[in-house]
C-alpha cells in the first residue's frame, strides 16, 4: 500500500513539474503578450484587436479559435471522452476609461484608456494555460477537453458574460475557473475562499421632480434639492434597519445633479450610486427595499420620485470542490505556502453568472512585488509584478488537469500538495 501511495505522489509531482517546465519556456512570450495588450487597451465590446492577437497566437499552436457575436472568443483544447464534460477557463478582455499612469515602457497608446484592472494579465495567463494544455494534447498527455473563454465587457453593466453565456459557451462544461489580480497580495500568493468572494452589484438611479420655484419661497413648492439630500442620507439609513446587517448591504452615491443657479429651486434632480450586497439573499430583496425607502423619505416633501435599478451581478460564489482544486494546484505549481484565505470584496465581478450555471471558483492572484508599493485596481498607476503571469498560467493549467482527474480522466494530481 505504501508503494502504491508513493507512485501516486510521484505522478502528481511529475504532472506539476511538466506544467512548470512548459510555462517556464513560454514565460518571456507571455510577458511580451501582456505588455502588448497593456499598450493597446480596448474598451468594452470594442476588443477587436485584443481578440485578433489572442486568436492568432492560439491558432499558431494548432488550435481553432471561434469568434462569438460581438468581440468574444472561444477555443477548445483536447477531446472530451464519452460521459465527461469540458473544464472551462475564463479571461476578461476589456480595459477601463482611465488614463494610464503606470510609467512603464508598455504604457497605453490609447489616450484615456488603460488596463487598470489587470485584464491584460488575465488574458496572458489564460493564453499561457491554453498553450500548455495544447502542448500536452499534442503529446497525448491531455486526458480530456478544456475550453478557453475570452469574454468582452466585464467592466460594464449588463456585462459581456451574459452575451457569451447566451452563445452557449457553457454547453458541455462541467466546471469553470478564473483568476483576478490582487495588487494587495504579494506575487507568489493565491487568495481563495469558499462561498461568496465578491459582492452583488446593482446601479441605483433616483430622479426627483417638482414644480420648481424661487429659493425665497421654498414652502410654496417641492424642494427637489432638499429632497435629494434626504434621499442621499436617509435611504442608506433606512436600509440599515430594514435588512439584516449580516448581509453586508451598502448603498453609496457617486453622482448628484440638480440646478444651475443659486436662487432657483430646480424642477428636477437626480442621484445615482451602487447597491452592493455580500449575501445573495440580500440581492433578491434589497431592490424592493430601496424603492420603498425612497418613497417613504420623499413622501412629506411634495416631490415625485422615480427609481430605476439596473441589475448588475450576483456575488461570485465559489463551491468547495472548485476552491479545493485551485488550492491543490497552487500548492503544486506556485509554492507550498502559496494559498492564503482572502477576504470577501464589495467589488462586483460578472464571473458570478458562470457559477450560477456550473460549479467552479475564482481565485485572487498576487501581483505585488514583495516589499514594494501597494497599488489599487481601477487606478491608472497600477503596476503588476510580471512573475504573476507565469504563476497564473501554471495555476490555471494545473487546475484544469486536476479537474479532469476528478472526472476520472487520468491520474494527474491525486496528491493534495504534490
Amino acid at each position: 500500500m505504501v508503494g502504491s501511495l508513493e507512485v501516486v505522489v510521484e505522478t502528481a509531482q511529475d504532472g506539476a513539474r511538466r506544467v512548470l517546465d512548459l510555462v517556464a519556456g513560454l514565460h518571456p512570450e507571455l510577458v511580451a503578450l501582456r505588455r502588448d495588450l497593456h499598450a493597446h487597451p480596448e474598451l468594452a465590446r470594442a476588443e477587436r484587436r485584443t481578440r485578433r492577437v489572442v486568436a492568432e497566437r492560439l491558432a499558431a499552436a494548432g488550435l481553432e479559435p471561434r469568434e462569438l457575436t460581438g468581440t468574444g472568443l472561444v477555443v477548445d483544447v483536447g477531446e472530451v471522452p464519452t460521459g465527461a464534460g469540458r473544464v472551462a477557463l475564463r479571461a476578461d478582455m476589456d480595459a477601463l476609461p482611465v488614463p494610464d499612469a503606470c510609467g512603464q515602457d508598455c504604457v497605453s497608446q490609447v489616450p484615456g484608456v488603460s488596463h487598470a484592472c489587470g485584464h491584460d494579465l488575465h488574458l496572458a495567463a489564460v493564453v499561457g494555460a491554453g498553450l500548455v494544455l495544447a502542448a500536452l494534447d499534442a503529446a497525448d498527455a491531455l486526458p480530456g477537453g478544456v475550453r478557453l473563454i475570452f469574454q468582452p465587457a466585464e467592466e460594464v453593466q449588463p456585462g459581456g458574460s451574459l452575451d457569451v453565456l447566451a452563445a452557449g459557451v457553457l454547453d458541455g462544461v462541467s466546471s469553470v475557473f478564473a483568476l483576478h489580480c490582487e495588487p494587495r497580495l504579494d506575487v507568489g500568493r493565491v487568495g481563495t475562499r469558499i462561498g461568496a468572494i465578491t459582492s452583488a452589484l446593482d446601479q441605483v438611479h433616483v430622479t426627483l421632480t417638482g414644480p420648481g420655484g424661487h429659493t425665497s419661497r421654498p414652502h410654496l413648492t417641492g424642494d427637489v434639492v432638499f429632497a435629494l439630500g434626504q434621499v442621499i442620507t436617509g435611504v442608506p439609513a433606512v436600509l440599515g434597519r430594514r435588512l439584516d446587517p449580516r448581509w453586508g448591504v451598502n448603498l453609496t452615491w457617486g453622482a448628484v445633479r440638480a440646478g444651475q443657479v443659486p436662487n432657483a429651486i430646480p424642477a428636477s434632480g437626480s442621484v445615482a450610486g451602487t447597491l452592493r450586497c455580500l449575501d445573495v439573499r440580500a440581492w433578491t430583496q434589497a431592490a424592493d427595499e430601496v424603492r420603498r425607502a425612497v418613497a417613504a423619505v420623499v413622501a412629506p416633501l411634495g416631490v415625485q420620485a422615480e427609481v430605476r435599478l439596473v441589475q448588475g451581478v450576483p456575488p461570485v460564489v465559489n463551491d468547495a470542490t472548485g476552491t479545493g482544486l485551485l488550492e491543490r494546484a497552487a500548492y503544486q505549481v506556485v509554492g507550498p505556502d502559496a494559498v492564503v484565505l482572502t477576504e470577501q470584496s464589495l467589488g462586483g465581478e460578472d464571473f458570478a453568472w458562470y457559477l450560477r450555471d456550473v460549479p467552479g471558483a475564482m481565485a485572487r492572484l498576487g501581483t505585488r512585488t514583495p516589499g514594494g508599493h501597494t497599488y489599487d485596481l481601477h487606478r491608472g498607476d497600477l503596476v503588476v509584478d510580471e512573475q504573476a503571469v507565469g504563476h497564473g498560467a501554471a495555476l490555471l493549467a494545473r487546475t484544469a488537469l486536476l479537474a479532469l482527474s476528478d472526472q476520472g480522466l487520468g491520474d494527474q494530481g491525486l496528491s493534495d500538495q504534490g
